[in-house]
């Protein structure tokens, strides 16, 4: 079949270009199938689907959006910084190639021909295909080797909707600009705007609206107001500007005497969204290394695109110190490389040594580059037991999966073949990732940690993802023009 396409193009980096992407996959795959598709996107912040390909974790959440399996061809490349200038190169779900941004430019055409077969393979299995491009569309330097904005309005021709974020403030500059700045051929294909995260009364921009459409002969679609997103962060930007990050929602507060959880923001931080599903039950506190920790119940050393690079920062910062003067006292998680930190000496390919934090009994190498991972693998393992909170489900399953940065030495696992417990069971460590979504053990932590600071545990409520894909939908169907949107896509 030839599905019917949509571009989503942004005036910048986090304009909601995705959740946009998701609320019109949720609308849509109620009459067609649909699938997203964003060419390229660079995160640390991927998924793994049952086969081990490896996809980004924003159009996984759009893929569940539109109820569809995640399939690589719905994000052919994903490039993981393993540095300023320098990425992992994933293709497919597959491990491509190390390149530093200028190399990773040379095969652009190769990267294109990727691209088409991906949007071939979506053709014969959907009705429509909901694409995203990536940052701003009018990076005007990069247009001739521009695959995921330009590149993929020019090999789609498909009609496109602009996104612009007045929080941000300019937004009527940044969406005419970035109209005027697209080259013509792309430009004729623009056939909306919506302005994004506004807070109050949408009334005071109609003249702004008007004068805009008068401009540049294109409709303003809908202005969506700011609103808490209940589905997880899609990227490190969205992840990042959390306001201080997660807090129990208002009916569930206990005041000053709700759990709370620090999760140590590494300048590298990978896989952020393993905790973001606690935020419905504690009050997540997401911590600059340049902080104080406060009186956390609980710290979580999440993953790290650079552990040694930023095992060096938490030292240079302070708070290496400062997560030692808790340890014994709190709880401590480590979670795939902070996994690895907690331990007593990490090597990279070099032959040189760091020391960790000598809280683990374990030892890691890194044989290739730090943060490089190997084809990652779905992984079920059993409870074995070693801290107060594991004992209470021992023997019960947990599931993730496996980015094997790194060999790790592990003695004594507590997990399967996977991780470690110190001397006093307050600190463990796990490769897994996705640790935090098996209910059993994320209850049982809970229980421990409420019970230890002596407050009532919050019951879980059974809010799910498909309940915050439904909320965003109605949100987005009560302010922007979605019959508009069906229509200039040839739908009924």
């Amino acid at each position: 079949m030839n599905s019917k396409r949509l571009l989503i193009l942004g005036t910048s980096s986090d304009a909601g270009k995705s959740s946009i992407v998701t609320a019109i996959c949720k609308i849509m795959s109620q009459d067609y199938k649909t699938a997203p598709f964003k060419a390229q996107n660079m995160s640390l912040n991927s998924w793994v689907n049952p086969e081990g390909k490896e996809i980004s974790y924003a159009q996984v959440i759009q893929a569940w959006a539109a109820g569809a399996d995640p399939i690589p061809e719905m994000n052919p490349v994903v490039l993981k910084p393993k540095g300023d200038s320098f990425s992992q190169v994933i293709v497919l779900g597959e491990h491509y190639a190390d390149r530093s941004a200028g190399n990773y430019y040379e095969s652009i055409d190769e990267m294109s021909e990727i691209l088409s077969r991906a949007l071939l393979k979506l053709d014969e299995d959907y009705d429509l295909v909901i694409m995203e491009g990536a940052g701003g569309a009018a990076e005007i330097n990069l247009y001739d080797r521009d695959i995921v904005n330009v590149g993929t309005a020019r090999l789609t021709n498909a009609p496109i909707i602009i996104v612009g974020d007045i929080e941000r403030g300019g937004v009527f500059a940044s969406l005419y600009g970035t109209f005027m700045l697209l080259p013509e051929d792309i430009k004729k294909n623009i056939k909306g705007f919506i302005i994004n995260k506004f807070r109050g009364d949408a009334d005071i921009l109609k003249p702004g609206l008007k004068q805009l459409e008068e401009m540049t002969g294109v409709p303003v679609l809908g202005v969506m107001p700011y609103f808490r997103l209940r589905i997880p962060s899609e990227d490190s930007m969205s992840f990042r500007e959390k306001e201080g990050a997660g807090s129990v929602p208002d009916e569930k507060k206990r005041g000053d005497r709700a759990v709370e959880i620090a999760v140590i923001q590494f300048p590298k931080i990978s896989h952020f969204n393993d905790y973001e599903i606690l935020e419905s039950y504690a009050h997540v506190k997401y911590i600059d290394i340049y902080e104080s920790l406060g009186t956390p119940d609980l710290i979580i050393l999440p993953g790290s695109g650079t552990p040694l690079k930023d095992l060096e920062a938490l030292r240079e910062s302070g708070m290496a110190s400062r997560i030692l003067e808790k340890a014994g006292h709190v709880p401590i998680i480590g979670i795939g490389e902070g996994y690895q930190m907690l331990g007593k000496t990490l090597t990279g390919p070099d032959g040189k040594t760091v020391e960790g934090f000598g809280l683990l009994d374990i030892e890691t190498v890194y044989d290739k580059e730090e943060g490089y991972s190997e084809k990652p693998v779905r992984v079920s393992l059993k409870i074995k037991g070693g801290s107060p909170y594991l004992e209470a489900i021992i023997g019960e399953t947990v599931e993730g999966f496996n980015a094997y940065s790194g060999s790790v030495s592990t003695p004594d696992p507590i997990i399967g073949n996977d991780g470690a417990c110190g001397s006093d069971g307050l600190v463990i460590g796990i490769s897994m990732h996705g640790f935090f979504d098996n209910k059993n053990l994320r209850v049982a932590l809970l229980k421990y940690l409420a019970e230890k600071k002596g407050v009532p545990y919050i019951e879980e409520d059974g809010f799910t993802i498909q309940d915050g894909f439904e909320e965003l939908a109605q949100v987005f169907e009560k302010n922007v023009d979605i019959e508009a949107i069906y229509k200039m896509m040839g739908l009924k």
